[in-house]
């Protein structure tokens, strides 16, 4: 572990923006001041015009590995997450095969000792059939049990009711959510494949995974939770209408929480004109004014928590003939935090409310040991920023596996200057640095 001095960092976190030192040993933050002399043989980096934010901790990832590793794995995906200033992820189960037993969770772990050059961890998946794993469950050994409840791939649609009341009222840990009903969706798209055909037009996926459907099965989640008293966390909703299943407030002692994602926060149904299939995700991308009532949200305390769903798909199976043929999701690490400080230059979003969303809480609701605030003894995961510097995402320039990004072209008006993984840094002037230690495991207080 490298020692390190930060000087003249304006910092944002817990709700403030002050100037001070911080100094690192051995990974972690070993003091907090101002005018610290650096010891000896210490490296000083000088943050003078720059801002210093806790790295942010990513609840909602699929880097596709294992089985589907043509599209992304945990170490090309994990390196793209650290050059947007993401520190620490929580992958997702729905890989081949398909995380739903403790054997295949543990797998994932000793696979990411070797690979993940950011902090990890890895959910349970839950099936119609794997009840008994997940009783089996310690409840600090995964960061979440992902549900289902709308379509997926393979075996992971819970859709027995006895199944998920089983679920709900046994686990030992946090159940995240994903909200669609099925039939709801099959009928919508048995509708207009009787008036396209498979030329369905894209600007129609958010009628197809409506509104209607995201509701009724947001709505058993929270009613659910609600009759067993579950820790639920509802990933990326999407309209305005479900907003009101949720309450505002502090994100400490809430027993049902929300996120939303970075690219439903910062498209619109109008961008399937011009991004097409790119864009194309589950749950849809819907309308300008769910995306408002979202953003409005973040600030009324009732989003909890900001994260990706990153989703890569290749460029040629975007590009395939018909809407059924071209698969849903998007690459996103590497550009989520730029993309929210583009609020914060319109003045939607301040600093301290994107650190809230993206670091404070998630390490509050997933109770993650020593991570997510910048605080002496905590581990140092951090992200230096330069709000006065334009990035342009070029192909030559995007470190997805995939090799594109919805963005291409788009100039933030932001830029990641440093990230520091466990006190190394592991990003800086444009390049990851190869050197260092892999990430860590993350750690759990429940």
């Amino acid at each position: 572990m490298s020692n390190l001095l930060i000087t003249n960092a304006r910092i944002v976190n817990e709700g403030k923006i002050t100037e001070s030192d911080i100094l690192i040993h051995k990974g972690r933050i070993e003091q907090i001041g101002s005018s610290i002399s650096a010891p000896e043989g210490v490296e000083v980096l000088d943050a003078a015009g720059k801002t210093l934010l806790p790295g942010m901790i990513d609840d909602q990832v699929h880097f596709r590995d294992p089985g589907l590793t043509h599209k992304g794995d945990i170490g090309t995906e994990s390196r793209a997450a650290v050059a947007g200033g993401i520190t620490s992820f929580m992958d997702m189960p729905n890989v081949n095969p398909a995380t739903l037993t403790i054997e295949a969770l543990e797998a994932k772990f000793e696979m990411a000792a070797t690979k993940a050059i950011g902090n990890y961890a890895f959910y349970m998946g839950a099936s119609n059939d794997n009840l008994n794993e997940i009783r089996r469950l310690e409840k600090n050994q995964t960061c979440g049990i992902k549900v289902f409840m709308g379509a997926s791939t393979g075996n992971m649609l819970v859709d027995n009711p006895s199944t998920l009341e089983g679920i709900f009222s046994e686990a030992p840990t946090l159940v995240v959510t994903h909200c669609e009903d099925s039939p709801m969706i099959l009928a919508n798209e048995a509708m207009y494949r009787d008036q396209f055909g498979d030329l369905i037009p894209i600007e129609l996926h958010p009628e197809i995974r409506s509104r209607e459907a995201c509701y009724k099965s947001s709505s058993m989640a929270v009613d659910l939770a609600k009759r067993f008293g579950t820790q639920l966390h509802v990933l990326h909703l999407t309209s305005a209408d479900e907003l009101a299943l949720f309450q505002s407030g502090p994100v400490k002692g809430k027993q049902i929480t929300l996120e939303a994602c970075v690219h439903h926060l910062f498209f619109s149904a109008d961008d399937y004109a011009s991004k097409g299939a790119l864009i194309k995700c589950n749950p849809a991308i819907k309308s300008a004014s769910d995306r408002d009532a979202l953003l409005q949200a973040v600030n009324d305390d009732v989003i909890d928590i900001i994260a990706t769903d990153h989703a890569p798909h290749t460029w040629e199976e975007k590009q395939k003939e018909g809407y059924f043929a071209k698969p849903a999701g998007l690459p996103l690490v590497q550009h989520a935090l730029l993309t929210l400080l583009e609020h914060y230059h319109d003045g939607r979003f301040t600093l301290e409310k994107i650190v809230q969303k993206t670091s404070h809480n998630v390490a509050e609701r997933y109770q993650i040991a020593e991570r997510g605030y910048i605080r002496e003894g905590y581990h140092a995961d951090l992200v230096l920023v330069d709000l006065h510097k334009p990035y342009l995402v070029t192909p030559e320039n995007v470190l997805y596996k995939v090799g594109w990004s919805p963005f291409d072209g788009y100039e933030f008006r932001s830029s990641i200057d440093t990230t520091l993984v466990n006190g190394e840094i592991r990003y800086r002037n444009g390049a990851v640095q190869e050197t260092g230690n892999f990430g860590q495991r993350l750690r759990f207080t429940r």
